[in-house]
């Protein structure tokens, strides 16, 4: 695995795992739900890790930046979905909790990945600004 991959990241990692936990929730709710409630959070689950992966691929920081933000609305999605979940009495409420605070966790590293991200858009810039030159792209820094 190249060392500047999405899949090193440890926010990626986490995501990844609270994905596979959702997948599988999903498998287990009601036939009705397939195409509606399954659908939606097999959707916001995926866009939760694709849009980590997409946005590191990107070259500017705020590229990266509005990826990371989608993430994170798409993971607050599926806690909403979660709480339709325990509405409706699709799964027991131990394991709905469990998967909410899994979700609040991996909410606080999406948002220091967010905040590390934005000092270093900040760094690069204020770099940039002394010597004069445009900012520089991700790729750049990292090479």
């Amino acid at each position: 695995m190249n060392d500047y991959s999405f899949e090193n990241l440890e926010v990626y990692k986490s995501a990844r795992q609270y994905r596979v936990k959702i997948y599988g929730l999903a498998r287990q709710l009601p036939e009705f739900e397939k195409f509606n409630l399954v659908s939606q959070m097999r959707r916001a689950a995926l866009s939760l890790t694709n849009n980590i992966a997409e946005g590191h691929g990107r070259y500017h920081w705020q590229e990266n930046i509005q990826f990371v933000r989608q993430s994170r609305g798409s993971l607050q999605e599926l806690i909403d979905d979660l709480n339709t979940c325990l509405d409706e009495g699709y799964a027991e409420e131990t394991l709905l909790e469990r998967l909410k605070e899994e979700g609040y966790e991996l909410l606080k590293k999406i948002n220091g990945y967010l905040k590390y991200l934005r000092e270093r858009k900040e760094s690069e810039a204020r770099v940039c600004d002394a010597k004069g030159s445009r900012q520089p792209e991700i790729n750049q820094l990292t090479s």
